[in-house]
């Protein structure tokens, strides 16, 4: 028996050998698809991590955007109140008016006389608009008089006027300046959006450096501001730079608003300075006569409009950067050997400049280019006018709508209501009471709480699809070209990191979320 097993296995021992050979490659064919498996589980996983980081971090630099500009709107605000004093013109018009009953009066104890029915119809005409006008007025007259003698500071003298030149400056100064405000406000989101998205993504981009020269097998893009030994440096995510860089919303602060005014004046005086405060104006007209006003500042056809420069509203020329630095603070003991704008990156590292030194330059000089681009970019126009549609509807379509001609609002109307319409174009208002209204919301724009105007802007998706381009744009340029070239010479082997597989991964998984991000907010 043990004879006949020992003889089978011998003639046999040829197929055992092959069965265990298959079996075993069997085996490791099996161990080796099934470790290829989990690699590529734990690569989706980390994929998705990264993607779901990089949205959190975005979606954050967009509430970051509207807290910065509600932070910034008020120091505008009141450079234009203070430029354009409403009030004063309507404490003007109360005196002349307190000037004028009391003349009639004395003349009614003179006389005995009863007086005609002429002179008082106008008188009570006169007397109902200025009364429309101050009760939609932000500012009382009696507040502004008791605001006086709180402080003791003598109001300054003011020329003598007649009621008609008073009622036309009252008329020209508070279209002026709410349409300068709604410009700033507009003007002031996309440069905040502009600023912050370009910091973000340079933050961003620095961890991803980090990540990558850290551990190459761990790819997931962490929140944390990582440090690196100059590799924030490398991208200008330093603290001063991005200081100094933020610093220059001072310019549309303080001196843009101004040439965006003046051109707003000039406009508002051609369209509405034949009109009449007593005139009875359809709500149609006034939002024609509006658009009116924003042809002549904007544009009238689309090829004036991309035509159209906002660079000197938003950033200062080189020759006056330096003032930019100065006058926020930024730059504490200007040197009279240094000259007036920040240069291009300098060719030696002795070269000085306002800035704090030569390795902050050039980032700067480069953020400020990359901000000069992105303005004169046909996008801007673009999303700019769609700012600019939004909250000047909001403002002749909601708030004049409603407390001028008390007219209901179309946002709280059932869509199947559609008589409200035309209801809407057999409406009048008198001038007066749209200049009212129209000096409330002056405050409204720049100092309301909650501000309707910003959360009005909020709501153009087209905002948030141009922030998510400037967030994506020049992600491989920057991190494949610029850390290659300033960290090739560090023997860490943080340029293969970078330029590796890891690194170009996850910069392909940025640039697809955020073509992804593109498509769903414009719903392309």
């Amino acid at each position: 028996m043990i004879n006949s097993t020992r003889r089978w296995l011998r003639r046999n021992q040829t197929n055992f050998a092959v069965g265990l050979g298959v079996l075993g490659a069997a085996y490791l064919a099996g161990q080796y698809a099934l470790s290829k498996i989990a690699e590529a589980r734990q690569r989706m996983s980390e994929d998705r991590v990264a993607k779901e980081n990089l949205r959190r971090r975005f979606q954050q630099n967009q509430e970051d955007c509207t807290i910065t500009v509600l932070a910034l709107l008020p120091t505008a605000t009141e450079n234009v109140l203070e430029a354009w004093p409403v009030e004063h013109i309507t404490q003007d018009l109360q005196q002349k008016k307190a000037e004028r009953l009391g003349r009639s009066a004395g003349t009614l104890d003179a006389s005995s006389a009863v007086p005609s029915s002429g002179p008082s119809s106008a008188t009570d005409d006169d007397g109902r608009s200025l009364a429309s006008f101050q009760s939609g007025s932000y500012v009382h007259t009696s507040q502004m008089a008791a605001s006086d003698s709180v402080t003791g500071e003598a109001a300054p003298p003011r020329p003598a006027r007649s009621k008609a030149q008073l009622w036309n400056d009252l008329k020209i100064t508070s279209i002026t300046r709410a349409f300068t405000l709604l410009y700033t406000l507009s003007l002031l989101t996309l440069l905040t959006r502009i600023q912050l998205n370009l910091l973000g993504r340079r933050n961003y981009l620095a961890s991803v450096v980090s990540m990558a020269s850290h551990s190459p097998q761990d790819p997931t893009i962490g929140l944390e501001n990582l440090d690196d030994d100059g590799v924030e440096q490398t991208y200008g995510n330093d603290f001063e730079t991005n200081r100094k860089f933020l610093t220059f919303s001072w310019w549309l602060l303080h001196r843009g608003w101004r040439e965006v005014t003046d051109k707003v004046e000039i406009a508002v005086k051609t369209v509405f300075g034949p009109l009449n405060p007593r005139e009875d104006l359809p709500l149609e007209k006034l939002s024609a006569l509006i658009l009116e006003v924003r042809r002549k500042v904007e544009g009238a056809t689309a090829d004036e409009r991309r035509s159209h420069k906002w660079l000197p509203y938003l950033l200062p020329p080189r020759n006056q950067e330096e003032l930019v630095l100065r006058e926020s603070g930024m730059l504490k003991s200007p040197s009279k050997s240094q000259p007036t704008a920040i240069p291009s990156p300098p060719s030696s590292p002795t070269a000085e400049s306002p800035c704090s030194s030569s390795s902050s330059t050039a980032p700067l000089r480069r953020l400020l280019d990359e901000t000069a681009d992105l303005i004169d970019s046909p996008p801007f126009t673009q999303i700019l006018t769609l700012l600019l549609d939004t909250t000047f509807s909001h403002l002749t379509d909601h708030e004049i709508r409603t407390d001028a001609y008390r007219l209901p609002d179309p946002g709280h109307m059932p869509r199947v209501q559609e008589i409200p319409d035309l209801d809407a174009n057999l409406a009048k208002a008198k001038l007066a009471a749209i200049l009212a209204v129209v000096t409330k919301q002056a405050h409204a724009i720049g100092n309301g709480v909650p501000n309707k105007y910003a959360q009005a802007i909020e709501g153009v998706k087209e905002l948030e699809a141009f922030a998510a381009v400037i967030y994506s744009s020049q992600f491989e340029f920057e991190a494949l070209g610029d850390a290659r070239t300033e960290l090739a010479k560090e023997p860490t082997g943080r340029t293969e990191a970078v330029g590796g597989k890891e690194g170009a991964g996850v910069m392909g998984a940025a640039t697809d979320m955020f073509e992804n991000v593109w498509g769903k907010v414009t719903g392309s």
